[in-house]
């Protein structure tokens, strides 16, 4: 019984002593200095991150969709003239975007014109936007579909992108259109970055 038992916890031993962690060491019996040697590693996953309006305020997932309004019920002689709009809400947007793994593109998609909810339409082209860093250019907003990417630049020449900026988003006013809430139907734009 005692052969089985020490046979068994010699095989528990053996199968264990890869699991430990284990140094190296050296003992030395006089003069003479002892060394050992301790490896380290970093993991780093691939990362990419985008966010946009209230999600871009750190590395997270935020579901948060928020909304800019360009609203004319106080200004309505301004109408298909040009000018601004009454009221306008969180036409500055702030983004960010970071990454680890080389050159970053962004793009922006959309399902269609925007809508009052009936065959009334405004077209994407009404909506622009500038951007307070060249590095991180504000992607051109398509009619429908998926719009051409632009690059957001690298920082320090390396494979990594860390950049913030503000975007301010602008309606042209360029016609008068029917009463009603625009962006009822439509009202969204998809932002997609991508990274090799």
């Amino acid at each position: 019984m005692k052969k089985s038992l020490i046979l068994k916890s010699a095989i528990a031993l053996a199968l264990a002593a890869p699991l430990l962690a284990s140094a190296e060491s050296q003992l030395v019996i006089g003069t003479g200095n002892a060394a050992a040697d301790l490896n380290f590693r970093v993991v780093v996953p691939r990362v990419l991150f985008l966010g946009v309006g209230t999600g871009a305020a750190g590395l997270a997932n935020n579901t948060t969709e928020d909304t800019v309004t360009f609203d004319y019920s106080t200004n309505a002689a301004a109408l298909g003239t040009g000018a601004p709009a009454g009221s306008i809400t969180g036409n500055v947007v702030p983004v960010r975007v970071v990454g680890n793994n080389g050159q970053i593109t962004l793009s922006a998609s959309t399902t269609g014109a925007l809508t009052n909810g009936t065959a009334d339409t405004i077209p994407w082209s009404e909506i622009t936007s500038t951007t307070s860093l060249a590095a991180l250019p504000s992607p051109l907003i398509p009619l429908t579909g998926a719009g051409a990417a632009s690059n957001v630049t690298l920082s320090s020449g390396t494979k990594v992108t860390d950049r913030s900026a503000n975007w301010t988003f602008s309606y042209a006013n360029a016609n008068v259109v029917a009463p009603g809430t625009y962006g009822t139907t439509n009202g969204r734009v998809t932002y997609t970055a991508a990274m090799p």
